[in-house]
């Protein structure tokens, strides 16, 4: 073997993510946006398989690193897989026990349909500041949203964006959220002067999309009255919708601020749905037990399985459909090949080399935050992480705020404009695989509507132009309240 490696030219490290953006490309013009969520995981193994190639067979890229860069990769998703088969669970314990369909039930009865994108967003944006926690926010109530929003008429596009703009916002700002407290220890920022500085940039983009969701409910033509009376009536007539169900999130708040980690938190979630279901639906539990089961063998179904519910009604039939931890299955095949292809990235070089080219020549806020913005935005497609691209956006650009005398705080809110709230946009990362999956729209059907999430890093954008509130600072990192 040659000991002298040849350095990788950036058009080389490029080839594998451009294969990748290609394929995708391709299949959504031929198969329609469907395909990328069934073939993703086949595309990213392949790019990845193509950056390693490139990088052994080409520029004798020793083995070693490429393990030390999926090792690396795999540290970081790794705790993700738990969760994700948890928050399937949760799904269908949840779905079952009736505690969803009193959520749907009580929504129709009660809410707004002008208002209810609005309602929707701003409900699971507090509720998301309280846990800390978007990944929890959605996979309860915002399961009960998508199920009230279909029902009135909404499309899954809208109801999903609602959902996700005011629980990503919670998110970001709330001092229980594990990549707040990152991106603030990250780059050597205090947590709260980080949420002070990022409300700048927050409040204005959670504003403009409560407006906008309030003007799309107001022009929105609803013919949902007639189904939301038959889904009323179906859903009295198969389950027993008793104010005592409203235990089973108490239950899960209770944990939350015990501050409970999240899987504990999500075990007590799907343990409490599972005891309603026996003690609340005796209808549903009496049809597992004509068809043969056990109560052994009902809850492992419940848990494990895909279970559906006939209800008399097509929409209601498909809404309490559930698939249990195997139906996330799917989701952590597709987080797991992500996880391949950023470990490839990292170990092959081809990520370091495409970053060092993004920051060789940079100077002044605006190409400073502009490039940390474009940085993030890659890093969270290439990495499918956000934990991960957190970190490495911090050490990337830690020397290069520090020699431009520019305020930590400033990259600490870049990175969460740019990282947190757009890795759901992005159909092979974590966050985007997961919650697309619990509420059952694509990435890319979602996507337009997700305004939050979209306004983020673009307010980041227009605040480094105007220079509005940007100091510069003496040499180092220096967070001030």
């Amino acid at each position: 073997m040659n000991s002298k490696r040849k350095k990788m030219p950036l058009a080389v490290a490029l080839i594998p993510i451009i294969l990748l953006l290609a394929s995708l490309i391709l299949l959504i013009a031929i198969e329609g946006a469907h395909a990328v969520q069934d073939w993703s995981a086949t595309v990213l193994l392949g790019s990845a398989a193509v950056a390693c190639l490139i990088a052994v067979g080409f520029y004798h890229r020793p083995l070693r690193a490429i393990k030390t860069g999926m090792l690396k990769s795999f540290s970081q998703i790794l705790p993700s897989f738990p969760v994700l088969l948890l928050i399937g669970a949760v799904s269908a314990t949840w779905m079952l026990s009736g505690t969803v369909p009193l959520m749907i039930n009580y929504g129709l009865k009660v809410l707004n349909p002008t208002m209810f994108l609005f309602i929707t967003c701003a409900t699971c944006s507090v509720i998301s500041v309280l846990t800390g926690s978007s990944w929890t926010t959605i996979a309860t109530i915002g399961v009960a949203f998508m199920g009230i929003g279909t029902v009135m008429g909404y499309g899954h596009g809208w109801v999903a964006g609602a959902i996700i703009s005011g629980a990503y916002f919670g998110d970001k700002v709330s001092p229980l959220s594990d990549t707040t407290v990152l991106a603030s220890s990250s780059t050597g920022v205090r947590l709260f002067t980080h949420i002070r500085y990022l409300m700048i940039t927050s409040v204005p983009a959670m504003t403009l999309s409560l407006i906008a969701f309030m003007v799309a409910g107001m022009f929105t033509d609803l013919n949902g009255d007639a189904n939301a009376v038959e889904i009323e009536r179906a859903l009295a007539e198969n389950f027993n919708l008793t104010p005592w169900l409203l235990m089973v999130p108490a239950l899960t708040v209770t944990a939350i601020f015990l501050r409970f980690n999240t899987n504990l938190v999500l075990v007590v979630s799907a343990l409490a749905g599972l005891g309603a279901m026996f003690l609340f639906q005796p209808g549903i539990v009496e049809r597992f037990i004509a068809d043969g089961h056990s109560y052994h063998a009902i809850a492992s179904t419940v848990l494990l399985t895909d279970t559906s519910v006939s209800t008399g009604h097509e929409l209601l039939d498909s809404l309490v459909s559930t698939g249990g931890m195997a139906g996330m299955l799917p989701t952590v095949k597709l987080v797991a090949s992500a996880m391949i292809f950023g470990g490839a990235l990292m170990g092959t070089g081809m990520l370091s080399t495409i970053t060092e080219s993004f920051t060789r020549r940079l100077n002044g806020p605006r190409s400073i935050v502009g490039s940390t913005v474009a940085s993030g935005l890659f890093l969270n497609s290439c990495t499918a992480d956000q934990y991960l691209s957190i970190i490495i956006g911090g050490n990337l650009f830690r020397k290069i705020y520090n020699r431009n005398r520019l305020e930590g705080r400033l990259l600490s809110r870049s990175l969460e404009d740019s990282v947190s709230v757009t890795s759901v946009l992005i159909p092979w990362n974590s966050c985007g695989v997961t919650h697309s999956a619990v509420l059952g729209v694509s990435t890319l059907v979602y996507l337009p509507y997700c305004f939050f999430n979209i306004l983020s890093p673009l307010m980041s954008l227009a605040m480094a132009w105007t220079g509005y509130r940007i100091r510069h600072m003496k040499p180092g990192l220096v967070a001030v309240d």
